[in-house]
């Protein structure tokens, strides 16, 4: 993990913390960008490649993302450095020890790539805090992610991207990036809306199939036999033909920059849903608005994870967990598109004043500014 010295702002970072624990050989960093709404949320990702300007920019987003979702949490993010196929449980003890003192009262963690309830369930019982994290099993009165509220709302977000659109969502062709938890509930509450996922990828490649992509197949090929390309009903394509697919909605919901200058010049789609952090630079987004591209951007469109998050820190069930993330999924989302529209702005313009404006009063009340 190669160290930067971060750039500061006038939001931020508060803090960076980096870990090493000899035992167990891990390296983990936390970000905390700003708390003048509430401690710092944002989930922990395990990956062998994660770097620190990544783990930066995603706590920004967090920033953005929880003020957009009006919930009472500031920014931040985790990393750790590590093979996600090995032992995590390890690894995250080590990390959560490494941060006692500072969860929850400025940080408090949550699932993200390589992470579910299992290491959530570790991580709050090394600190010995339930508050510590959110996303745990329901056996620790835990809203675990597995209950799919990320691509539940991604999917509500998708709908009120394609009314604004003109798009008719029952029928419309959808590619989506990624297939675990994020992707694969996307998938399945975009086919309960009559949505045709023709496309999806994972590490291995792309499956696609012009008539549609079965989502109960899908989903036990994928648990099976590893690979989404193991599908029998559907032709093979490598990764990133995913994002260049004559579709409607294109959902990039992994890795972060996968829409770049390689291939923004190919994408056909009329919606994109940023299902996943910084899928692409703002500067991309801007040249696809240009083009009549409609964007939801990350900071609204995959915030259902955090809405669940914090229907889960205030002790609030599944049913009302998910009332929340529709309602203010859809809501916000809207207003953020009309604003986009009357002030002749690209949606993340229009969303980042909201978010801005959000947090620059919580500062001030603070006397941060």
């Amino acid at each position: 993990m190669e160290l930067i010295e971060p750039k500061m702002d006038e939001w931020g970072p508060e803090k960076v913390v980096v870990i090493w624990d000899s035992k167990t050989k891990m390296k983990g960093i936390l970000v905390v960008d700003n708390t003048a709404r509430g401690p710092g949320k944002g989930g922990i990702r395990l990956e062998p490649d994660i770097t620190t300007e990544e783990v930066l920019r995603l706590a920004r987003a967090m920033t953005w993302k929880n003020a957009l979702a009006d919930i009472p949490f500031g920014g931040a993010k985790a990393g750790i450095k590590g093979d996600p196929k090995g032992s995590k449980d390890a690894l995250v003890r080590a990390f959560a020890h490494g941060l006692k003192g500072l969860v929850p009262s400025e940080y408090v963690a949550g699932p993200d790539m390589n992470m579910g309830e299992a290491e959530m369930g570790a991580f709050a019982d090394e600190i010995g805090d339930m508050k510590a994290c959110t996303g745990k099993p329901a056996e620790m009165g835990g809203l675990p992610h597995e209950f799919g509220s990320t691509g539940f709302g991604v999917a509500e977000a998708a709908e009120v991207a394609c009314r604004h659109a003109g798009i008719e969502l029952k029928g419309a062709k959808v590619a989506i990036e990624g297939y675990g938890n994020v992707g694969t509930f996307t998938h399945k509450f975009l086919s309960e809306k009559g949505a045709i996922v023709v496309a999806v990828s994972d590490s291995h490649g792309t499956i696609y199939n012009e008539k549609g992509l079965d989502y109960g197949k899908l989903l036990n090929t994928k648990w099976k036999q590893g690979s989404v390309v193991k599908y029998r009903e559907g032709k093979v394509l490598p990764v990133e033909a995913l994002f260049t697919q004559n579709v409607d909605i294109l959902i990039p919901g992994a890795r972060p920059d996968v829409i770049n200058e390689k291939n923004i010049g190919a994408v056909k789609a009329k919606v994109i849903v940023e299902a996943a952090n910084i899928p692409m630079r703002e500067e991309f987004e801007k040249q696809l608005h240009a083009k009549g591209v409609l964007i939801v951007p990350d900071i609204i469109a995959n915030a259902g994870g955090v809405i669940s998050s914090s229907a889960e820190f205030v002790g609030k069930d599944e049913d009302e967990m998910f009332s929340a993330v529709r309602k203010k999924i859809t809501k916000n989302v809207d207003t953020v598109l009309l604003n986009a529209r009357r002030d002749s702005m690209t949606t993340r313009e229009a969303a980042m004043a909201i978010a801005k404006d959000r947090v620059r009063k919580a500062m001030k009340y603070r006397g941060m500014i």
